[in-house]
């Protein structure tokens, strides 16, 4: 784990819990009226094929900090990162920064890279020759408790 002032990223390896499916209810949960709950058909689900594309290089890590909140990205979030993804402008990216871990939206113009978080409250990171940086995966999902 490597953690900086503004977000703390613990990773974990898929394979932790391949194989594991849940019980999914497919019959579209109405957001209006409820429907008789003899409609509900069960199937088994498993997360890694809904949201893993590419077993090899998906790693989860876990968010906390509050510098990407207004992208939907809470304290305790789980996400879901494909390091095989190209990265490209306004994608939500894990970097390696000057030696620390972050998750910003990749701004890139001109040549040049900013890290922009979705909080006012944290400033944009220009990136320049000067910094130790790597775009270490592209963030396809995120895992929410409610």
């Amino acid at each position: 784990m490597v953690t900086n002032s503004s977000e703390r990223l613990t990773f974990f390896i898929p394979e932790a819990i391949e194989g594991a499916s849940v019980p999914i209810f497919d019959a579209g949960i109405s957001a209006g009226f409820p429907s008789p709950a003899e409609d509900f058909n069960e199937q088994h689900l498993s997360l890694d094929e809904e949201l893993v594309k590419n077993k090899e290089t998906t790693f989860y890590a876990r968010v906390s900090g509050q510098s990407m909140i207004g992208a939907g990205l809470d304290d305790n979030d789980l996400l879901v990162i494909d390091r095989s993804l190209e990265p490209e402008n306004n994608k939500i990216a894990v970097c390696f920064l000057d030696g620390e871990f972050t998750v910003k939206r990749l701004r890139v113009s001109d040549g040049e890279v900013w890290l922009q978080p979705e909080n006012p409250n944290y400033p944009i990171i220009n990136i320049t020759e000067d910094n130790n940086f790597l775009i270490w995966g592209i963030v396809t999902n995120v895992i929410k408790k409610v």
